[in-house]
């Protein structure tokens, strides 16, 4: 009872970001395609056609190429977005960008840092282990490892003791962790909450959204999971594995 105007149409003479095309199911492609050909798009519960002029950016961690001879990602609409392609290695290629990338994310998370004691950079010890890790998990992988840091260290610039185990080199236990000065208080259960909504949403983002992958991931049932995403006020799908 109510006209409602779609993502594309409101993009028209614009840019449309598809991010994870790779991911669409072959349905979407269909429609997808239909519309780079036709330049046109229908409303849902329309009945005319409606001319719209896009620029389609679209970006997948997948290879393309092998899905399509998979047959999971059609050849066509492969050719169709494969106009100016651009590539980008990943962080481990790319290590000159390391330190501009850290100081981004510091700034970043500065704002969200409570008090006055803001962190004014990285160690130089820290520098060289980041740019001698492998970051399988690339720029993502970096912003949270930086959130993490920023989060637990307590001098005013990040050290080695505030980093993951795996890009130390050193087991994490109990007798690592740096405690503040007892005029320094921190709120552990708020700390402790920030660190698992950042794990949550890393499942998540990684999973698509699917509930149960991200759980599997994390090593929690779907109950506890579905618990957290909750309580968190996240959003997830409770979607079966393929």
């Amino acid at each position: 009872d109510a006209t409602k105007v779609g993502l594309m149409e409101s993009a028209s003479k614009g840019s449309f970001f598809l991010d994870e095309v790779g991911e669409a199911p072959l349905s979407i492609q269909v429609k997808l395609l239909r519309v780079l050909q036709e330049k046109e798009i229908m409303r849902v519960g329309g009945t005319k056609t409606i001319g719209i002029d896009l620029r389609i950016i679209a970006a997948s961690n997948l290879d393309l190429t092998k899905a399509v001879k998979n047959k999971t990602f059609r050849e066509d609409l492969y050719y169709r977005l494969n106009v100016i392609p651009i590539e980008l290695p990943p962080l481990r290629e790319r290590k000159e960008d390391i330190p501009l990338l850290v100081d981004h994310f510091v700034k970043k998370y500065n704002e969200e840092r409570q008090g006055d004691n803001k962190i004014q950079g990285v160690h130089s010890d820290v520098l060289s282990l980041m740019e001698n890790y492998s970051w399988p998990g690339n720029v993502r992988e970096l912003e949270n490892v930086i959130e993490r840091a920023v989060v637990l260290e307590v001098e005013d610039m990040i050290q080695v003791s505030s980093l993951p185990g795996g890009i130390s080199g050193n087991k994490e236990s109990a007798s690592d962790v740096v405690l503040p000065p007892s005029d320094q208080p921190v709120d552990l259960e708020k700390t402790l909450d920030q660190i698992e909504k950042k794990m949550l949403l890393g499942a998540l983002d990684q999973s698509n959204g699917i509930i149960n992958k991200a759980a599997k991931q994390l090593n929690l049932s779907f109950r506890s999971m579905r618990y957290r995403i909750q309580k968190h006020k996240l959003k997830g799908k409770e979607e079966a594995d393929d």
